[in-house]
């Protein structure tokens, strides 16, 4: 054929119809390429963030993106807007720029002030003149433009972008980037092998210890489908306080040993907690060469979905260089050995016998 025989928007319609349990078995197929690591008794778990492909969210982006949107609808069901503020608005945010410098703060507050204003105005305007059908059409839209309108600063559950509302603004303490927007993602690592069994998506900012329950459940599922079973022990860090025991997973935190621990117990621990550390360089493959640093899928399927094929992706990766070693070896020794036989002819020298 000279064309292909897909469109890229087959692609959206694909997952949705596969959905987030497909992916599941999808992930279950990567981890059944690694035997034994469906059996693992002990596995690490750790929490991280998969960000959104969405700009860093201000109050003046969003409302800006508000009055585009409200001329965008105006100009579509053919409404006259009493202004459209094209002219204007494209003043005021030149004029609320560096609004942080001393000179610049009072006129830039006031500009901020009016884009706001202007915004409200769109839509209150829109609201009067859509006919009743279009209106319902749109109703879901303009529910959007008044919550980000109407929300405060010190707000819970804060809308960050107007094509992903389900976007969290999540913060794990990072110097570089004290504030991610995006999803919240729990990752179960095998400690011995470290295939990921389980990776489980969050579209809230839930607290870190409250992601183990469902994490395990995930990897029960995965794990219990290839016929393996859920595991014993659970390895967290400190940012999981608050439960020993789930089901029957034993969690593990690092703690000041007790006074009747051996000496043997103490390094036994030490290893385990020194050991899921590992899960760290796990987590940035995962992101950075599969595709979880950024999410480009849209909706809350999008990021479960775009999580389960990064992990997919990374297990078939390890499974992919393991065996390229085997293949190396064995290239290697028939190497060797077509190297030994040439040797072994170029320095052949027959034996000569001369009768006298």
């Amino acid at each position: 054929q000279h064309r292909p025989p897909f469109d890229s928007s087959d692609f959206p319609k694909f997952r949705h119809r596969v959905g987030e349990q497909g992916m599941e078995k999808v992930l279950a197929l990567s981890v059944k390429l690694h035997p034994g690591a469906e059996k693992e008794p002990e596995v690490q778990i750790d929490p991280t963030v998969q960000e959104k492909a969405i700009t860093f969210p201000t109050d003046i982006k969003l409302q800006k993106k508000i009055i585009e949107k409200c001329r965008a609808i105006a100009k579509r069901e053919g409404i006259l807007l009493r202004q459209s503020y094209k002219r204007s608005l494209k003043a005021l945010m030149l004029a609320q720029r560096n609004g942080q410098h001393p000179k610049r703060r009072k006129k830039a507050n006031a500009a901020r002030r009016k884009i706001k204003t202007i915004a409200g105005r769109l839509v209150r305007e829109l609201n009067r003149k859509l006919v009743a059908p279009v209106k319902a059409y749109y109703q879901e839209q303009l529910t959007l433009f008044e919550r980000v309108l109407n929300q405060k600063r010190h707000d819970k559950n804060k809308v960050y972008s107007l094509h992903a509302p389900e976007v969290c603004c999540i913060a794990k303490g990072k110097e570089h980037k004290p504030y991610e927007f995006g999803s919240k993602v729990s990752l179960v690592r095998g400690a011995g092998s470290g295939v990921i069994t389980a990776i489980t998506n969050f579209n809230t900012n839930i607290y870190d210890g409250h992601t183990l329950e469902p994490a395990l459940a995930q990897s029960e599922r995965i794990r219990t489908a290839i016929g393996g079973n859920r595991p014993k022990v659970a390895v967290v860090d400190r940012g999981c306080r608050g439960q020993k025991q789930i089901s029957s997973t034993q969690i593990c935190i690092p703690a000041t040993p007790s006074k009747k621990a051996t000496a043997y117990q103490k390094r036994k621990a030490r290893r385990r907690f020194r050991q899921r550390a590992g899960i760290e360089p796990t987590i940035s493959h995962v992101k950075h060469d599969h595709r979880m640093i950024r999410n480009f899928l849209n909706g809350e399927v999008g990021d479960a979905i775009n999580a389960l094929l990064a992990a997919s992706a990374f297990n078939l990766k390890k499974r992919y260089n393991q065996i390229r070693v085997i293949l190396n070896g064995k290239a290697r020794l028939l190497f060797d050995l077509f190297y030994r036989w040439l040797n072994m002819c170029l320095n052949y020298q027959p034996k000569i016998a001369i009768r006298i």
